[in-house]
């Protein structure tokens, strides 16, 4: 079984950075591929990122050039940081864990979720 707590959400303005973490418990984090999604009011959770057991990445097109996954294994913490925040990024953010070994996507995906986070950014 695997935990995952984030944290780091909160508002922000237009054009603000933030960082989101992730803390990863129950099994080493260099099992397990890591991503991030988010639900925005009124819509579906969608894919933000991710990063392979391997360090491979992906992003939606969304937030493409302006969000960055990392991962810590040794400190078993996962990134996300976010710069030139828009008010459309306004959503609860999830962090998510994956026991595939190709780069998961969908929700259906991840094995593992944790709370969410919200981040609002305000205008």
């Amino acid at each position: 079984q695997v935990q995952l707590i984030e944290s780091g959400g909160k508002l922000v303005r237009v054009g603000d950075s933030l960082t989101l973490s992730c803390k990863v418990s129950g099994r080493p984090l260099s099992s397990v591929a890591m991503g991030w999604l988010r639900q925005a009011p009124g819509k579906e959770r969608e894919f933000v990122a991710h990063v392979t057991t391997y360090g491979g990445k992906l992003y939606s097109d969304a937030v493409r050039g302006r969000f960055t996954i990392s991962r810590n294994n040794a400190k078993n913490l996962v990134y996300l940081d976010m710069d030139s925040l828009q008010p459309e990024d306004t959503a609860i953010y999830y962090c998510a864990a994956a026991s595939t070994t190709y780069g998961p996507k969908r929700n259906d995906d991840f094995d593992w979720w944790g709370q969410g986070t919200q981040v609002t950014v305000s205008s």
